[in-house]
Formats: structure tokens, sequence, C-alpha cells
């Protein structure tokens, strides 16, 4: 491939200047109406590229299609990254800095100078020498989960638009809201999309490519207690509140996030609310095993009946959603979309590498709903915190990825 003349960094500072914070609580769709804000911004650079049917819906999705250059019949592929940030941290007042030819030592982010990335609590940063490393300043997250995707699905588009030597079949854009809150394809219109696979672009580390997610389920288990008036409660009141906390002591560490890693699946409450009469706990449960998910809620069961055997006027109630599944099982039914993207990668001078992730992408609910979407790297590291930090040199390494895709599916045609 000859050089490009990348945009994907200037591309990547405006984007995560725009606040684009999802909310769970909310029951809109999109979640928030700043996700549009990006989203209009993303229309608009593609009509100018010369992109004519890029449009925004009602939902907050960007569709688009660069036209075919070729003559052969090359199945529709799409690309796929989500424009929300994580409601876990700031997204507002994004201050992104670039430490140009990273030299290994510790990056102090100026806003918060007790924010301090360590080469030893970021192993990856010491393969970054050289390279020029982008944070935030030390005061909300960076958003290069996912703007780092979406600004490298953006130069690509560029490249695919002004360089005619580069051959491919028609290629679906697809970027999406919600997906930090789970809702990132729950309007999607997949026969508008009308593609035959999809990547996303939302992994870590570059040179992987991910194939296996987590299965995932939701639960929420409410606690009924009994009131009483403080002062003459004794013998009476069961506190709701209380009872919530011990269930939440109770649960064992090697069900938890922090006692598990690999191929572990873990048990996670990720909300408490509620009074002494009733109070409710969300949690989230995950696991690559989708069987092992009733295990896990049935762990939850356990331990809330334990310790309702000391509040014997209590009740509860446990209500557990499905929230989208390992997209392994249909990844493994079209081997040759996941085995294009390693040669992408590999073509890119980088050492592909197919790993499992310990999380869920848009791709999982897409690959179950008829669309297989593996998940290839974006460069985005420590994500949904303030130490958040991606490489210049990184996302320029996805940018040539996704165009070797373009040309590997025409190639193989």
């Amino acid at each position: 491939m000859k050089p490009l003349n990348f945009t994907v960094t200037e591309r990547f500072l405006r984007y995560v200047t725009i606040d684009t914070q999802s909310d769970p609580e909310s029951a809109t769709y999109p979640s928030t109406e700043k996700q549009k804000d990006l989203g209009r911004i993303l229309v608009q650079e593609l009509q100018e590229m010369g992109v004519t049917d890029a449009h925004l819906d009602e939902y907050g999705y960007v569709y688009a299609t660069i036209p075919s250059k070729t003559n052969k019949n090359v199945p529709v592929i799409c690309f796929c990254s989500h424009m929300d940030t994580s409601p876990d941290c700031s997204g507002q007042g994004v201050k992104p800095i670039i430490h140009h030819n990273y030299n290994g030592d510790d990056l102090v982010l100026p806003d918060d100078t007790t924010q301090v990335l360590k080469p030893k609590n970021h192993p990856e940063l010491k393969n970054q020498l050289g390279n020029d490393i982008i944070t935030a300043s030390g005061t909300t997250l960076l958003g290069a989960d996912n703007k780092a995707g979406v600004a490298e699905i953006m130069d690509a588009c560029y490249q695919l638009m002004n360089k005619p030597d580069i051959k491919h079949g028609d290629i679906r854009i697809l970027f999406t809201p919600d997906e930090e809150i789970g809702r990132g394809v729950d309007k999607v219109d997949l026969e508008k999309l009308g593609a035959f696979a999809a990547y996303t672009i939302d992994g870590e580390t570059a040179g992987n490519m991910e194939n296996e997610t987590f299965s995932a389920d939701g639960a929420k288990l409410i606690i009924k207690g009994v009131s009483a008036h403080p002062g003459f409660a004794k013998g009476q009141m069961q506190s709701a509140i209380k009872i919530a906390g011990q269930i939440i002591a109770a649960l064992p560490y090697e069900l938890s996030p922090e006692g598990t890693e690999g191929m572990e699946g873990f048990v996670h409450p990720v909300n408490i609310s509620g009074h002494v009469e009733q109070a409710t706990i969300d949690f989230i449960i995950r696991d690559f095993d989708e069987a092992l998910l009733t295990q896990h809620a049935g762990v939850i069961k356990y331990v809330a009946e334990q310790v309702l055997q000391n509040y014997p006027e209590a009740t509860y109630e446990l209500v557990v959603k499905e929230q989208y599944r390992n997209m392994k099982q249909v990844l493994d039914q079209h081997p040759q979309i996941v085995e294009y993207g390693m040669e992408a990668i590999n073509r890119t001078g980088l050492r592909a590498k197919l790993c499992s992730i310990r999380g869920g992408t848009d791709g999982s609910r897409l690959s179950l709903m008829g669309l297989p979407t593996p998940n290839i790297f974006a460069g985005e590291h420590a994500f949904h915190g303030r130490q958040e930090w991606v490489s210049v040199q990184d996302m320029q390494k996805a940018v040539e990825t996704i165009l070797h895709l373009c040309t590997i599916w025409e190639e193989k045609s």
C-alpha cells in the first residue's frame, strides 16, 4: 500500500472534545441527545468527502456507503464504532494532550497531578517508546473508547474516497449510540445496512483481534424489609438497606471482577438504591460459558437467602434478563471473516493475535442478530477512567488494517 497522508489524529482530537456520554437511567433513544452532536459532524464530514448517502437517523445512528471500485461481485462489509463514552467518568470538557516521542517515563497529567500513567500500571506503554501518546488532562476520560475507532474509520473513508487505486466492494459505515449502556444496536436497521459481515473497531492493543466476548446477563435483586420509626424500632425494623449491604459483603471474592481474570466469569454489583422498606441491587453477570450464567445467578440467590435467615420478615425477588451472548458461536460458522481480519493486520507489519475480550462489543449482539462481527483493535487503553490513553501510531495502524481488509475482500472474491 502506498504511503498515506493520515488524518486520524486531527479527527480524533476534534471528536474527543464533544461530550457524548450516554445515560443508563434515561428511557429515550439515544439516551442523551448530545450524542447526535458528534453524529451530525460525522455526517457533514462524510458528505464533504463525497459520500452522498451519509445520514443521521432519528435514533442517533450514522449510516453511510463507500461505493464499490471493482467489477467483481464482492460481499458488502461494514465497519462499526460507537460514538458514546462511558457514564463511569466525565466526558465533558475533555482536553486532549499529545505527549510526543514517549521516552518511557511516567506521564503526569497537568490538571490533576495525582493522575500519573506509570509503565508498571500500564505495561503496554513499554511498547510505545518513540511513539506519540494522547491522554486527557487529568479530570476527564479521554474518549478513545471508542472515538479512536470512529476517527480510524473516518480516516479510512477519506483514503478510500481519495485513492482510486484501492480496489474494494461496497463498504458500509455504521456509527452507533449507547454502546456503553448495552443498547448500541437496539434500533439498528440491518436491512438498510445490507452487509454480509462487519468489523467493530473497538479493541485495545495494536495487532489484537477478538472473536470471543463474554455472554452477559443483568440481574436486579429487590429486597423488601420492614420499616418502623427509628425511635421505636427495637425488635421491629428490618432495614432493606442494611440487608443489601450484607448481601454485597457476602459475595465471594473469587467471583468478583477484582478476583478473576482470563476466561473466568464474575458477578458484579453496579448500583444500589432504596430505603429502609425496599432496596434494589443491580448486578451484571458475565462468563464466556453461557451455561455458567445461571450458576452465577444462583450464587446471588444463595447469598440472599443466607443473609435473610437473620431477617424472617424480609423477602427478596431476583429478576434476571439476557443482555448479550458470546459471538464466537456465530463467528465459528464463518471462519473467513476472522481469517481476513488477521491477514489484514499482518499486512500492516504487525503480528496478528486472536484474543478473547473480557467484555462485550456491539459485535456481540450484531453477530447473534445475523451479522457476524468480530472486533479489531483501535489502540485504546485504560478506558472508562481518567488515565485513558491511545497512541497516534497505533491509530494509524488501525486505519491501515481497515484499508487492507477492504482490498482482501476484493482480492478473494
